[in-house]
């Protein structure tokens, strides 16, 4: 019985050393290293931000939750792109405005300039 507890012993200790040899060369076997304490695996693109973007939006969980400031990023980039849409449609709604006030006008001179000409 002594002897089977020797074996056994030894083979632990035999286990633990190829353990930790193994991880000591090949790591944790990971393909990517970890991210620091503060960084986020959130991401939206450097471009403008598409519908597609916000479904594929992923935040990184804590304990309850999400992390706010992963959160609070991507509201305040959503909230800038709202923005600067918004200002761009008030823009080109002015401009089509402003165009349709031009093309209205030219065809009131057409009008009057028809009417010069008939009655010469």
């Amino acid at each position: 019985m002594g002897t089977a507890l020797v074996y056994v012993l030894v083979l632990a200790v035999v286990a633990a050393l190829v353990f930790v040899l193994a991880a000591a060369v090949f790591g944790r076997g990971e393909e990517l290293a970890p991210l620091a304490p503060d960084a986020t695996p959130t991401r939206l693109p450097a471009r403008e931000v598409s519908g597609s973007d916000v479904q594929d939006l992923r935040f990184q969980q804590v304990l309850r939750g999400y992390r706010m400031a992963e959160v609070d990023w991507a509201l305040d980039r959503l909230a800038g792109e709202l923005d600067r849409v918004r200002d761009d449609r008030h823009e080109l709604t002015e401009r089509v405005a402003r165009l349709e006030a031009t093309i209205a006008r030219m065809r009131t001179e057409e009008g009057s300039d028809d009417e010069q000409r008939r009655q010469w």
